[in-house]
């Protein structure tokens, strides 16, 4: 995920797998950090990258130069052992790479018209999917080994997304989320569901991935604006709860638990696109909350929820708690406790924030 704002201090950043640890990429190098402590864990200052991906809490990650350099192609991708200091392998390519996505089985390389999707262990090339034009590299990937799915866009001219098993190397299905281009995607933690949105922004929509016209409408507003990123909470089965940030700077969070079972009792009523918009979308509001001023309007963000909780404080009455880790182009950390009652009421508590860029390495000697 590269970052596009000219005031930003970040090229790119991106959570692991389980969301313990984060790595972003800046002008100078790359830095990876403990998320709960925000301690820097490692950093290399040899210049710019471009993509810097982690291999859940290994000492393996996947990096790619933004170019300023000429030894830092962003036509490569080097594998690296930053616990050794070492690449381990590297992987050139005819055009710049966009995006790479990891997963303990796949490897995934995304180009503007192809994507490649590779053996992590042995690196042997598994496939080769031409896609449409993919300018922004926009792509999910189930970090689930089994539910190895992966994500893209499917038309340059309406929301439309191609899902891939990259396990079984097959096409699933297309969803036709939107009626305009897709701008965010991301699949939920088991890979059974996945989030959408468009460049409109008014609307993200959650698909279940084995019934590709099954699908819940949430409004995050009525007018138009970007959504930078998406978030599932971390769950075996249904999340609780979705949350997504947006160039206004605000977090919005979205209790997917009763959106489902209050539909589950409509059985006459057909599902999702199959619904007119405007019905659809007033039946799901109630359930979106809005935290203004998150960060700084303008600003790319990225959001993940390392983790949710069910508290029951009475026999009646329970809550959802969830840890909500945000980080914003300008180079700022920001650690967010999001309470969610069963009577449907928020409270969202600032946790703790760091400065990314002036952090330095501890030592542990």
């Amino acid at each position: 995920m590269a970052s596009s704002s000219s005031d930003s201090r970040i090229l790119c950043a991106s959570f692991n797998q389980d969301n313990s640890c984060f790595a972003i990429g800046t002008k100078d190098g790359f830095r990876l950090f403990d998320a709960q402590s925000g301690r820097l864990r490692y950093e290399r200052a040899i210049g710019a990258f471009s993509i810097v991906e982690m291999l859940f809490s290994t000492s393996l990650i996947a990096i790619v130069g933004a170019g300023e350099q000429p030894s830092l192609s962003p036509r490569r991708l080097c594998l690296f052992n930053f616990i050794t200091g070492s690449a381990l392998r590297e992987l050139n390519f005819l055009t710049t790479i966009l995006a790479v996505r990891i997963n303990r089985k796949r490897l995934i390389v995304v180009l503007q018209e192809k994507t490649y999707i590779y053996d992590i262990n042995s690196l042997a090339i598994l496939d080769t999917i031409d896609t449409v034009p993919n300018n922004k590299g926009l792509c999910a990937f189930s970090p689930n080994s089994e539910a190895c799915y992966l994500a893209l866009p499917a038309s340059t001219t309406k929301g439309s997304a191609l899902v891939y098993n990259a396990l079984e190397l097959q096409s699933l299905c297309q969803i036709d989320a939107h009626r305009s281009p897709l701008a965010a995607v991301v699949f939920s933690s088991n890979g059974m569901y996945l989030a959408t949105a468009s460049e409109q922004g008014t609307i993200i929509r959650v698909h279940i991935v084995s019934q590709a016209t099954k699908s819940y409408s949430l409004r995050r507003g009525s007018y138009p604006s970007t959504i930078y990123s998406l978030s599932f909470g971390p769950s075996a089965d249904l999340p609780d709860i979705l949350v997504a940030t947006s160039l206004s700077g605000s977090l919005h969070a979205f209790s997917l638990g009763p959106i489902i079972e209050q539909r589950s009792r409509r059985p006459n009523k057909l599902l999702g696109s199959m619904i007119p918009e405007p019905i659809n979308d007033a039946f799901e509001s109630s359930y979106h909350h809005v935290v203004h001023n998150v960060s700084i309007a303008g600003i790319k963000s990225y959001v993940t929820i390392s983790s949710t909780d069910k508290v029951q404080s009475t026999s009646l009455n329970s809550t959802i708690r969830s840890n909500v880790y945000i980080i914003t182009g300008d180079g700022h950390f920001y650690n967010y406790t999001l309470n969610i009652t069963s009577s449907n009421e928020l409270s969202c508590n600032l946790q703790s924030e760091f400065n990314l860029i002036d952090t330095v390495v501890e030592d542990l000697s």
